[in-house]
């Protein structure tokens, strides 16, 4: 079939494009991308035959959002999520490609796992998946997993998230073996000695309610300690879900001395702060915990300034009945996916980042650090984009999320920004 999207605002930082335009599609790819910058208000009115025609003036055509953060639950964690529905929620949400966590039961440390993933995704996903592996065997941070053999499976970097590798010794050998791959080792960073048993940020708000806080330092202590293991390996660092002032700062100083880092946040911590558990509210309990405007504030400029390099979901579904628990027991997580791209534009909003540098955060940097085929709208790729309602205001309702999770803290949220239309590989899902 062939696709044309007429007369769109394209934007695609890969290649500086930025101005009005059609893009043919035909047998899955994109044929040809006929770009009219001196046209900005003006509709194209030349005729191109298609069979399918999505009129997208007025909207914004970027390419397909990559998210290199999520949890899809499955294999083992089904009744929370699958690679199915997970994958739908990320479609829905504009992103082509999500990268699942291995904390799956299984934990995905063997190629095995990994194999079952990629063919479970090719089977029902909606979406391409991209498996990242775990660093050690089990997550339990005494050895190393097979990790030459799961990137030759098809992993794309190699985490223990969920758990931080606290061992150092096993943290620089992941960093020198996952060197030699050219992979990237994604670090939860946490301190588990300061952490433990902590369900939200230290503070007076923690002693109000009575709830064991997590210290900012767990969270930079681990950073510092990787950091200086970077520096001395030479390995790929990626820092995971960066949620402290503190943390900014040192990723930034690490950066300037040309250490091999980069850095992903969350939509939610730099939406919310600490008080969004007031109440008690599970929904609002993540790892690392939200903080405070003062982060939010330094977080923003991170992400302004070029020290944080992707946007990412940490997409953490759970059924409902586990976050009904009592706050000390309820599961960490936030379903992300569906709420991710409304909460970004906010930065444009607010002037915190161009459309541009916002889109880069979620494509262009993310299939870089990975060594992905994508982020971008070029022609002869695959056709993954998304088409976005730039003033469409919409109520966030989480009954009404297709991910099996419906655990965000933004229900009832009203946010402006919507994705009308996601093309994958061709293919047209339109909301």
């Amino acid at each position: 079939m062939k696709i044309l999207i007429k007369d769109g605002h394209i934007l695609d930082p890969s290649q500086n494009i930025d101005c009005r335009g059609d893009i043919i599609i035909e047998d899955l790819k994109i044929q040809e991308i006929i770009l009219k910058p001196g046209e900005q208000h003006q509709r194209h009115k030349e005729n191109i035959r298609a069979d399918k025609i999505i009129d997208a003036n007025r909207h914004l055509v970027i390419p397909g959002l990559i998210d290199m953060h999520v949890h899809l639950r499955e294999p083992g964690f089904e009744y929370k999520e699958t690679i199915k529905t997970g994958t739908f929620a990320a479609i829905k949400g504009g992103f082509t490609a999500v990268c699942c966590m291995p904390n799956t039961n299984p934990v995905n440390d063997h190629e095995s796992v990994t194999e079952f993933i990629i063919r479970k995704s090719k089977q029902e996903g909606f979406c391409t998946v991209y498996p990242v592996g775990a660093i050690t065997k089990g997550q339990k941070g005494e050895e190393l997993a097979e990790i030459g053999t799961m990137k030759n499976e098809g992993c794309v970097a190699f985490s223990d998230d969920g758990r931080p590798v606290m061992n150092s010794t096993v943290m620089k050998r992941a960093l020198e073996y996952a060197k030699t791959f050219n992979v990237p080792i994604i670090s939860h960073s946490e301190d588990l000695t300061l952490s433990e048993g902590g369900v939200m940020n230290e503070g007076l708000l923690s002693v109000k309610l009575g709830l064991r806080g997590i210290p900012p330092e767990a969270e930079q202590i681990m950073i510092f300690r990787d950091i200086l293991l970077a520096e001395s390996t030479g390995g790929g660092l990626h820092i995971a879900h960066v949620s402290t002032a503190g943390s900014v700062k040192l990723i930034r100083e690490a950066k300037k001395r040309g250490v091999n880092i980069t850095a992903e946040t969350c939509p939610h911590y730099f939406s919310i702060t600490e008080d969004a558990v007031e109440g008690y509210n599970t929904n609002a309990k993540v790892n690392p915990p939200l903080r405070t405007f003062y982060d939010i504030e330094a977080i923003k400029e991170g992400l302004a300034d070029g020290t944080i390099d992707v946007i990412a979901t940490d997409h953490a579904p759970h059924h409902v009945d586990e976050k009904l628990n009592p706050f000390d027991s309820a599961p960490f997580g936030i379903s992300g996916l569906e709420t991710a791209l409304g909460l970004c534009l906010k930065l444009v909003q607010e002037g915190v980042l161009t459309k541009k540098a916002l889109i880069e955060k979620m494509t262009v940097n993310p299939a870089k650090i990975l060594g992905l085929n994508g982020g971008n709208i070029k022609t002869g790729s695959l056709a993954n984009i998304v088409i976005i309602d730039e003033s469409k205001e919409y109520k966030v309702k989480a009954e009404d999320f297709v991910s099996k999770g419906k655990n965000t803290p933004f229900d009832g949220w009203t946010l402006r920004g919507l994705p009308i239309c996601t093309i994958y590989k061709g293919i047209i899902y339109e909301w």
